[in-house]
């Protein structure tokens, strides 16, 4: 039979429930086992896709276009796990497949409520990702924290199967707090009341995984198991490492979390091969020098914007032998009269930049001066990468500085240009529903000869994932290439251009998919990899 664990928080949000799931994850998987990762996200919004970056981070996009919580992207980032629609519930998907089948008659008229057929939902939901043979463990992480009115059916559904599957088979291991208060005393009560509280729910925890800012001493971890009913060799401490998030796996695999795990599971237990995470350690602590990278962007306020693109330019770093900085530049700030060089320039808090990265976005605010950070990088020869708007913003730059069209825009900010170098598909115009209407998940590019993508790559063809409605508009093909922009990368059929590339720079490339979304500390992405090195190559060129 699968093996179920149930990843839930208390105290407060925040505490790196998705980094501990996901680092288990990666032991689990370390030991041989096949893992699959779930996430159970109590909003009432059927997906992320419509939810601002301010709001929930970032958008992470799965293979088959689903939009999803950014907790999804640890998953990727630290596991094998596959990951799809299936991969992410939410509470707007339970409801709305529960409702459609009362309307459908399929209650057969009876009253339907929270139990049992919202739990009953949520569980089918649950129970499917562990359906295939050749899953051994599910992780299945339920978001907010246990007392919010919002996570109690997804906690009920998690008592049910607990119950019926057994305690062999369905494991609870909750995250608290453990605060430091004056004088630098850690305070035990809040983790008792929490676990106090999922009691309430009908849910004893097996592990307890205490947020600390150290490791906790003996005698506090047995207090903790006393008033909680947890074996005091199940209380782990997740304690702040100075390092990198990355090194939460060795952390726990020190204090033998997996193995707990696995004899509270019943799964016999196997030699962990923990060689690419020690490997990628080492890379860390071997990093002699750094390179500043300007993102230049329009959600700068929240680091989790951009997630996944800044977790790509670390693992960049790592194979690259390099530190990143990140010179987060709000690209409003780059319009009117602004000189680049104050920002991105030797003019510059910090100095000049040693490469820009223009990542995705919607809307019209701050273009211009994405535009404008466009044009620097390509005239002072700096390393760029465009992704997704980023890459449209290349081809706007190219019509306005290069082509002399001044008014070259996207239909998306500007529907009346008269040269609209960036537009929708003809088949798109008439959609008034955004959510769910982009060109969402994985599909195939074919690189040209003799260009940076294809070189980084190492392979013709590749597939990608999307999200984005607008496209670079194929009626400017001629007038953009006689000018000297290079195309780099088109859809099989040729019709779409998914990817450009400046001529006689060292690094001007933009694509129309998400690479980011593919990184790994174990393996950078090729792009993301070539970029820092590029950017390496300037700065040591530079100086």
């Amino acid at each position: 039979m699968n093996k179920y664990i149930f990843v839930t928080g208390g105290v407060c949000s925040s505490l790196g429930k998705g980094v501990a799931a996901s680092s288990l994850g990666a032991l689990l998987e370390c030991r041989g086992l096949s893992v699959r990762m779930v996430k159970c996200d109590p909003y009432i919004n059927v997906d992320a896709g419509t939810m601002s970056p301010y709001q929930h981070g970032e958008v992470y996009v799965t293979d088959d276009g689903a939009e999803t919580d950014l907790d999804l992207g640890n998953y990727a980032r630290f596991t094998r796990s596959p990951l799809s629609r299936a991969n992410s519930i939410t509470t707007g998907q339970v409801y709305d497949a529960v409702i459609r089948k009362e309307r459908e008659g399929r209650y057969l008229g009876r009253t339907v409520q929270v139990i049992p057929h919202i739990t009953d939902e949520i569980k089918g939901r649950i129970l499917a990702v562990g359906k295939d043979a050749d899953v051994d463990v599910v992780i299945v992480e339920v978001g907010g924290t246990v007392g919010d009115i919002e996570s109690i059916p997804f906690l009920e559904a998690a008592r049910q199967l607990i119950h019926e599957l057994g305690p062999q088979n369905a494991l609870s291991v909750h995250l608290t707090l453990i605060p430091e208060v004056a004088g630098g005393e850690l305070k035990t009560k809040p983790t008792q009341h929490s676990v106090k509280a999922m009691q309430e729910q009908g849910i004893q925890p097996g592990v307890l995984i205490c947020r600390a800012p150290a490791l906790l001493d003996e005698s506090t971890r047995r207090k903790i198991a006393l008033f909680t009913n947890v074996d005091p060799d199940a209380v782990f401490t997740s304690y702040n490492v100075d390092t990198t998030i990355y090194e939460i796996p060795l952390v726990f695999f020190d204090q033998k979390v997996d193995q707990v795990v696995l004899r509270k599971l019943g799964v016999e237990s196997r030699h962990a091969d923990l060689s690419a995470w020690k490997s990628m350690m080492e890379k860390f602590r071997a990093r002699k020098s750094s390179v500043r990278i300007g993102i230049v962007g329009k959600y700068m306020e929240l680091h989790d914007s951009y997630k996944s693109v800044y977790e790509a330019l670390f693992h960049a770093g790592l194979e690259c032998g390099v530190g990143v900085e990140l010179v987060k530049v709000d690209s409003s700030k780059l319009e009117g009269d602004v000189d680049p060089d104050t920002l991105l320039g030797a003019e510059a808090p910090g100095g000049a930049v040693d490469g820009v990265l223009v990542p995705g976005g919607f809307g019209q605010r701050g273009i211009d001066g994405m535009v404008r950070a466009a044009r620097w990088a390509r005239e002072s020869k700096v390393p760029y990468f465009g992704i997704c708007l980023g890459m449209q913003i290349m081809v706007i730059d190219w019509g306005r500085n290069v082509l002399g069209w001044q008014d070259a825009d996207s239909t998306e900010f500007n529907p009346d240009t008269k040269h609209p170098v960036v537009s929708l598909l003809e088949e798109q115009i008439d959609v008034k529903n955004y959510g769910g209407t982009m060109r969402l998940g994985k599909s195939e590019t074919d690189f040209e000869p003799k260009t940076k993508p294809l070189a980084a790559y190492g392979e013709k063809t590749i597939w990608e994932r999307h999200r984005h409605r607008y496209e670079f508009a194929n009626v400017f093909r001629k007038e953009m290439t006689d000018a000297g922009l290079k195309l780099a990368g088109f859809t099989p059929d040729g019709s779409l251009v998914e990817s450009v590339e400046w001529p006689d720079h060292p690094w001007g490339v933009g694509v129309q998919f998400h690479p980011e979304f593919k990184s790994k500390p174990t393996s950078a992405h090729p792009l993301f990899r070539e970029f820092v090195a590029s950017s390496r190559d300037h700065k040591a060129g530079r100086s």
